[in-house]
């Protein structure tokens, strides 16, 4: 169940944390790249408590995420990013060179369920579904999908930057090579029950994986 009366806020009592702190800061990072580039990130409407409680499935309309784009989602209280690669991106995923920077390119790790054991880490090329949650410290990374030169590190190849610590990820959440986090972005169970539908938090029919099943979140 999704309440489609709100929109996402990230509720805060006391001190905020510094996930707290980090996660806005990734809202506010799309915000601003809503004017300033032309991948900009989106924040999708909330589910109520009780499904988060609960942990249960959250939907997306995927027809409102245009090619370039991601939106985050909140299943079970996690951040889960939503990114519509474009064809020039999927297509880098498959790149020798890109490939031989990556600790675990093949996914070998039990970071995700089977049915997206592949190149793309994904059901669909084109969409990428993982936790965004840095496997090294918890902290939020940021969506930063355009190579840069300078920004958010030298010669980044676009994909996922940690700020805490500098730790990179790939845009199928492919953690790269000589980073403190040791391990893959995780995948949780999702499928599409239509061609414009993604639900997370339930794997396809012929599927029983488990989230708690992976090395680590």
């Amino acid at each position: 169940m999704v309440d489609t009366a709100s929109h996402a806020i990230i509720p805060m009592s006391g001190k905020a944390t510094r996930r707290d702190f980090l996660y806005i800061a990734t809202a506010a990072f799309g915000t601003v790249g809503a004017v300033a580039s032309i991948v900009p990130m989106i924040s999708q409407m909330n589910p109520d408590a009780s499904t988060l409680a609960a942990g249960g499935p959250v939907e997306l309309d995927l027809s409102k995420v245009a090619p370039g784009q991601q939106v985050i989602l909140r299943w079970r209280t996690r951040p889960v990013f939503v990114t519509h690669r474009t064809p020039e991106a999927v297509q880098k995923l498959k790149d020798p060179a890109l490939l031989a920077q990556l600790a675990d390119p093949q996914s070998s790790e039990l970071q995700q369920p089977s049915y997206v054991q592949n190149w793309h880490r994904s059901i669909k090329p084109e969409f990428g579904v993982v936790v965004g949650i840095c496997t090294h410290l918890g902290c939020i990374p940021l969506f930063e999908p355009e190579p840069n030169p300078t920004s958010p590190a030298a010669n980044w190849p676009g994909g996922y930057f940690c700020p805490c610590h500098g730790s990179k990820y790939d845009l199928a959440g492919r953690v790269y090579h000589g980073v403190p986090a040791p391990y893959n972005l995780p995948v949780p169970p999702y499928h599409f029950p239509s061609d414009t539908v993604l639900r997370v938090g339930e794997n396809p029919p012929s599927s029983n994986f488990e989230f708690d099943s992976i090395t680590q979140i």
